[in-house]
């Protein structure tokens, strides 16, 4: 019989820093009046871009003496995409003072309008245009359906680009920041932050933005990983499970599994005891 094969044992070589998890620090909270200032300036130049765009269309200015010139259509694009882009840049600085300063949610009405504020003044930049423009009698019928063309398509992505989908309350805010003291950590997409980079959710993130509850708000990660608050028996934060306030209707398995011995425990005396009489 043939003499077995000595093995050659190798000995595995180290992770390289590449193949590491990186970290980057996080940003400093930034300042939410600052970027309020910054919002409604915008929105105000939104509204300009309106009334001009609504002047053009009427031929108050920049009219044309020949009927054919497409000159005035083409301005009134022009203001009706700048007015889309100062709705657009104006929507995301106010919901980025938003996850700053939250609003609270006590009231259901008015923290939807302070989060989705944006909406609210995307109808007004588009919808006065869009009815002026469709009630013209002196415009002719295909420069009337071209531009409220373009006005609706406006309103619709100035609409959904300014809607909130994750929302911040002040509640959740304060009930993170009580209930972790340490540095939290985020993969550079999603919506979570993290107690622990040992994470089995973080094992696909190569780089990681450690800071404080502040700073993972800030950054749109408003949400514990339900592992992570498990791991640290964190109760009473809105996790991408649990929302704040509501109980987890997960049972314990430790306590399950206590009442279960109990229970043996308790049927092994009682069969004792029947042997013994």
């Amino acid at each position: 019989m043939a003499e077995p094969k000595k093995k050659k044992i190798v000995q595995a070589q180290p992770l390289s820093e590449e193949a590491k998890q990186k970290y980057q620090q996080a940003r400093p909270v930034g300042n939410a009046a600052g970027y309020r200032i910054g919002a409604i300036l915008l929105w105000i130049a939104a509204i300009a871009c309106e009334v001009l765009a609504i002047l053009t269309f009427a031929g108050k200015i920049f009219a044309s003496s020949d009927p054919e010139s497409n000159k005035k259509l083409i301005l009134v694009i022009v203001f009706l995409v700048a007015d889309l882009i100062c709705v657009i840049i104006a929507s995301s600085l106010w919901k980025h003072a938003n996850r700053i300063r939250p609003a609270s949610e006590k009231n259901k009405l008015k923290f939807w309008l302070w989060n989705n504020l944006g909406v609210i003044v995307s109808a007004f930049a588009f919808i006065p245009f869009i009815i002026i423009a469709l009630t013209d009698k002196n415009a002719d019928k295909k420069t009337k359906a071209i531009a409220a063309a373009v006005a609706a398509v406006a309103l619709i992505i100035g609409g959904l680009t300014s809607y909130d989908f994750n929302p911040t309350s002040q509640e959740s805010l304060s009930a993170a920041e009580e209930a972790i003291s340490g540095t939290v950590y985020w993969a550079p997409s999603g919506k979570v932050y993290h107690t622990h980079t040992d994470c089995q959710s973080l094992n696909q993130s190569e780089t990681l933005t450690e800071g404080t509850v502040a700073q993972a708000f800030e950054a749109n990660r408003n949400r514990l990983c339900a592992f992570c608050a498990r791991r640290d028996n964190i109760a009473g934060v809105v996790t991408d499970e649990v929302k704040a306030g509501e109980e987890d209707e997960t049972p314990d398995k430790t306590d399950e599994n206590a009442e279960q011995n109990e229970q043996n425990e308790q049927n092994e005396e009682n069969g004792e005891t029947k042997e013994a009489a």
